[in-house]
């Protein structure tokens, strides 16, 4: 699946358009505008961003970047439009302006991320004192505009601010849309009506595939599925478990791949290690500015690792420990009950610290980490298919919800999972965490949440080292 169909780009247009190849679409046409933006050191730098951030030291394959899933999302975008247009155009007076509008935010919708994927944003800088509420979302706007005044690109007043609309269109702080009309177009790269976009259909198939995992969503049929109705993308009844298994399977690969007990290990080393090094390469002071936001990429943590700078030694040391498999050392889970869940908060490593026993070791809040997981299919606790609306065929013109009780009585009836995790720093202490987790468990579920026990061999680590 290219960026449009034969049909839909004519010779002349590829004439004036650059082929990339793309290993998972095949052949991708930029257009003269798109590659105004591509062929920009801001743009580029996307190349420098893996997309799974560290997740590539578990899984080796997870080397793919920011710049692939980018003109993925670009493809998919021009196709979807394209598709509407062809079966719809007249009636909703689709035009070129709007196609180009949907395609640009799709190229440019993660033009101002972080670098290490969503651990930038939503671990490092709220964990550094006076923790910043920052979401890469405002600085692709923001980027955006950078680009077009420091390029001076020559873009349509109208078009640019509607494709900046259209990256922000699934945040909380959305703003009015420009007009009263057309609100589907909205939908297409970040959805914040139901969560059906082309964003999530490009990194559920290119992150499956590059982690070596299966995908059973299929984009194609739920592509030729769309049919705007009232306003917004609606989708045949019959396709409504092709859309559960868009849902499931993003939640699969947040638990196998993004959440993975080891990926998050090495994320919370390198978290700590980027506050320790923050006072001195202030990375947090750039993320304001875009003329300086985009000098930031993943290899901050090579500048740290072959620093002999005295004021990085620390954070210098936490990479040691990640590139020697030195991690922190995981000492169980549990997932939390779900009649707990409603008033669930974070468990932290005082609460682990303060059901410890009574022994020779005395732990210290230093000495642990919480991960406090969160797996849902978008909307937490609800389930997303009870905002997207169906029709029986292309015949008809009504639209209503489906209640998943009328489809399947095998689909979950909750579709939220909070797992606690907890990890020792140093693994002579794995033993004294680990009972410490099963105390803080017994105090507040009254029972063993989690499934098994710590290992022996995991606990008793210092122990076997010293018999040898």
């Amino acid at each position: 699946m290219g960026g449009c169909s034969k049909d839909d780009v004519s010779y002349l247009d590829r004439r004036f358009s650059k082929k990339v190849r793309d290993n998972v679409y095949g052949n991708i046409y930029l257009d003269p505008l798109s590659l105004k933006f591509v062929d920009t050191e801001q743009f580029q730098r996307l190349r420098d961003l893996k997309q799974l951030g560290l997740t590539y030291m578990v899984y080796p394959g997870a080397v793919h970047s920011r710049f692939e899933h980018s003109l993925g999302v670009f493809s998919l975008a021009g196709e979807a439009v394209h598709r509407i247009k062809a079966q719809q155009g007249s009636e909703l007076g689709i035009d070129n302006l709007d196609i180009q509008t949907v395609k640009l935010a799709g190229l440019l919708h993660d033009v101002g991320h972080g670098p290490f994927s969503h651990m930038f944003e939503r671990e490092f800088l709220r964990q550094i004192p006076h923790g910043i509420k920052w979401c890469h979302e405002d600085m692709s706007v923001r980027m955006i505009d950078h680009i077009v005044d420091f390029h001076h690109i020559d873009i349509d007043a109208e078009c640019l601010k509607k494709a900046k609309e259209m990256v922000i269109a699934s945040t909380e702080h959305v703003s009015h849309k420009s007009v009263n009309e057309k609100h589907f177009l909205y939908d297409i790269v970040a959805n914040g009506r139901n969560g059906i976009d082309v964003d999530k259909f490009d990194y559920i198939v290119r992150d499956s595939r590059a982690c070596g995992l299966g995908c059973s969503f299929q984009i194609e049929r739920l592509m030729d599925s769309m049919r705007v109705m009232g306003d917004e993308i609606c989708y045949r009844d019959k396709d409504y478990l092709t859309i559960y298994k868009l849902f499931s399977s993003r939640a699969d690969l947040h638990r196998t791949v993004y959440t993975h007990a080891k990926v998050k290990a090495i994320e919370m080393m390198f978290v700590e290690s980027l506050i320790k090094a923050d006072d001195y390469l202030q990375i947090s002071s750039k993320i304001q500015d875009p003329a300086e936001f985009w000098k930031i990429d993943d290899s901050i943590l090579k500048t740290i690792e072959i620093s002999h700078d005295q004021e990085l030694k620390e954070a210098r040391d936490l990479i040691l420990r990640i590139r020697r498999r030195d991690l922190y050392q995981f000492c169980n889970e549990f997932s939390v009950p779900k009649d707990k869940l409603e008033h669930f908060k974070d468990i932290t490593p005082q609460d682990i610290v303060c059901s410890q026993g009574n022994g020779d070791i005395t732990l210290k809040e230093e000495d642990v980490v919480v991960c406090n997981v969160k797996i849902d299919l978008t909307r937490g606790r609800s389930n997303p298919l009870e905002n997207i609306n169906f029709f029986q065929d292309f015949e008809s013109n009504e639209k209503f919800p489906i209640h998943d009780y009328r489809i399947s009585h095998l689909l979950p009836a909750f579709c939220e999972d909070r797992i606690v995790r907890v990890y020792s720093k140093n693994p002579d202490l794995v033993k004294t965490v680990s009972e410490a987790f099963e105390n803080f468990q017994l105090k507040t579920y009254g029972m063993k949440a989690q499934v098994h026990a710590t290992p022996d061999r995991k606990r008793n680590r210092r122990r076997l080292e010293q018999s040898y």
